[in-house]
């Protein structure tokens, strides 16, 4: 029988599932993550003999990044190119396997996303694919074993005057829900400058003395979604 590319859940399925799955995030568009610290060192490489258990028996296979007695697990399903339900049951497993030996969530790692703003996507896309030696997931490029920040574009209309003021690209900065603010407040106190709250708490954008933007971002949900 001819294997079937699983259905890629929409965002409002894998908000309403995440809510059963405490310390899973959103990661990278098209991804998972959850990190977790355990006892002792032991501990953790037993996390990832379970896991690995889990993974083989689903043959379906999570990113897996142990440091001393952290470990992170990064989730997607590459054919589909972003989340679906196999993700979804290996998370499952992954926290059962956690609380099986004592490990405790962690707040997500913060990330780095480049975004470069474009009037057509499509035509610039496979420029950045080649040079960067990207490959594509969800509209986005990102590194080929994932380490190392994702680009994406965002549309910006070729008469928009903002073009002329503003640079092409800026930098979007992920950091836990509850440090957020003391982000925003320290670029602040550098001499930054507050571009617009209008989307806070799921981002803030600021400027640096030359107009250089960068996004504050968070996990939290957008009030103009």
């Amino acid at each position: 029988m001819p294997y079937e590319t699983p259905r890629l859940l929409d965002d409002e399925e894998i908000t309403r599932q995440l809510a059963d799955l405490p310390g899973v995030a959103r990661g990278a568009i098209g991804t998972l993550v959850l990190t977790v610290r355990a006892p002792s060192f032991e501990e953790a490489v037993q996390l990832v003999r379970l896991v690995a258990e889990d993974a083989e028996r689903m043959d379906h296979h999570p990113d897996i990044d142990l440091r001393w007695c952290t470990v992170s697990f990064t989730l997607s399903t590459h054919s589909a190119r972003g989340v679906t339900q196999l993700d979804i049951e290996l998370a499952h497993q992954i926290v059962q396997a956690a609380a099986a030996v004592g490990a405790t969530t962690m707040a997500p790692s913060e990330r780095i996303e480049i975004a470069l703003d474009v009037a057509d996507a499509a035509a610039v896309r496979p420029f950045w694919k080649a040079a960067l030696g990207y490959v594509e997931r969800g509209g986005e490029l990102a590194p080929r074993d994932e380490r190392g920040p994702v680009l994406w574009f965002q549309f910006t209309a070729t008469d928009d005057p903002r073009l002329a003021v503003r640079p092409r690209s800026h930098l979007d900065v992920y950091v836990p829900d509850e440090t957020a603010s003391a982000r925003v407040q320290a670029c602040l106190d550098v001499g930054g400058r507050l571009v617009s709250d209008a989307h806070a708490p799921s981002w803030w954008v600021l400027a640096d003395p030359e107009g250089n933007e960068v996004c504050v971002c968070t996990r939290a949900h957008d009030p103009l979604a």
